[in-house]
């Protein structure tokens, strides 16, 4: 199996990180600029063999530059946004758009309404911070789960809450929505994320094909050796691609995040898992496997890793998870446990639409609480369905999410 080939490792996303000014005439420049760098670099991937699949754009905190003194301020605001974003988009490429992060009561507040007008340009985060103790502000997260249960009540099934996490330890230039934010301080960056799935189901059936190894710890070692080697040449290889290329100075390179990042559109990080001897996930054996698998992730050599750079385990954008979670192989407790070695959280995942308040407030602060002792970045996206209870099937009608039965939270 020759693991060199692009089409096994496609970009995921070019993310760019910019700074808006409050003063509007400074928008439409530097949306431009940030458009025009991701269509050339792009160009420059497509050319190397590489697919990609989406370019994004980043601002620094909404509050910054949007006039929130107004719901009908931010919608001003945000409808010119949407409008220059559509201009300066290139060859009919997508440019995807986050807002940065909410702050302030008043912009949490906002954010159901903004949620449910504007959609995918509205992508927003909210970070948790802890004092010396680690202890959460626990104020901030209950505005956070009133803002997710209002998104819930406002957009059609839920679906609203696909463009609003709540972050936990996690730093700026994250290249996946929702969770990225921008420093203005940072000045503009650049970010590359990948998919790679379907890599790492290729090396590791190749190795199955060849080895009949009954030492498991000279297998594991053998799967961490070639799973690491097919990534660092890929990530090596976009690293030459960047560095040869002829880019506009004004954005500087951050680096990789070198996780996953399935998508309903490669193989499932089930197939992952069943290829590593664990007969389904959440079986026996799966945090060994995920601990692996961000060992390989954090492996990447000669690069900077930025962002999550771990294991992604979104129950509604896999196939494989979301077919997990209608054989009942895991809850989100399991889920929760997996986190402790290696990723994101607690992502895209289906709760009952009628979870109190206080559960999810809890099951928040369970997850900023192992973010910042174990020092990871992790996130809660969880969308209360309306009208569904623990076990029910989503009939989600984003063309990015899969249907999967909703998880009871105790």
């Amino acid at each position: 199996m020759d693991y060199q080939q692009q089409h096994l490792c496609k970009v995921r996303t070019l993310t760019t990180f910019i700074s808006l000014p409050r003063d509007q005439q400074g928008w439409q420049q530097a949306i431009q600029q940030a458009s025009d760098f991701c269509a050339d670099l792009t160009q420059r991937c497509q050319q190397a063999g590489y697919t990609v699949q989406s370019v994004r754009i980043v601002t620094n905190p909404f509050g910054e530059y949007l006039n929130t003194a107004s719901l009908d301020g931010a919608r001003a605001d945000l409808t010119l946004l949407g409008e220059l974003i559509n201009q300066a988009s290139r060859s009919g490429t997508r440019v995807r758009f986050a807002i940065g992060e909410a702050k302030t009561v008043t912009e949490i507040a906002l954010l159901p309404a903004l949620v449910q007008e504007f959609g995918d340009l509205c992508n927003v985060c909210v970070n948790i911070e802890a004092d010396q103790f680690g202890l959460l502000d626990n104020a901030q997260i209950n505005r956070c789960v009133e803002a997710v249960q209002a998104i819930s009540r406002c957009t059609d099934r839920g679906e609203g809450n696909f463009n609003f996490t709540v972050n936990f330890n996690c730093q700026p230039l994250i290249p996946y929505f929702p969770a990225s934010y921008h420093d203005s301080a940072l000045g503009n960056r650049f970010v590359i994320g990948l998919e790679t799935p379907d890599l790492l189901v290729e090396v590791l059936k190749d190795v199955n094909s060849r080895t009949d190894e009954a030492d498991h710890r000279l297998l594991f070692q053998r799967y961490f050796d070639v799973m690491s080697t097919a990534l660092q040449y890929h990530i090596s290889a976009i690293q030459q691609l960047v560095e040869g290329a002829d880019l506009d100075p004004h954005f500087a390179f951050s680096g990789f995040d070198s996780s996953a990042a399935p998508s309903k559109d490669c193989a499932s990080m089930v197939e992952v898992y069943q290829q590593l001897g664990v007969s389904y996930f959440g079986a026996a054996g799966t945090v060994e496997a995920s601990a692996l698998l961000t060992r390989v992730f954090k492996s990447v050599d000669g690069v900077d890793l930025v962002g999550f750079s771990g294991l992604m385990l979104a129950l509604t954008e896999d196939r494989g998870l979301a077919a997990g979670s209608i054989n009942n192989d895991f809850d989100i407790r399991s889920l929760l446990t997996y986190s402790a070695v290696c990723g994101i959280g607690l992502d895209t995942v289906p709760i009952p639409g009628d979870t109190p308040a206080d559960k999810i407030a809890a099951l928040m602060r369970d997850t900023g609480t192992m973010a910042f002792r174990l020092n990871k970045p992790l996130t809660v996206r969880v969308f209360p369905v309306p009208g569904l209870s623990a076990g029910d099937m989503t009939a989600f009608e984003s063309d990015d999410l899969c249907n999967c039965a909703v998880l009871a939270v105790p």
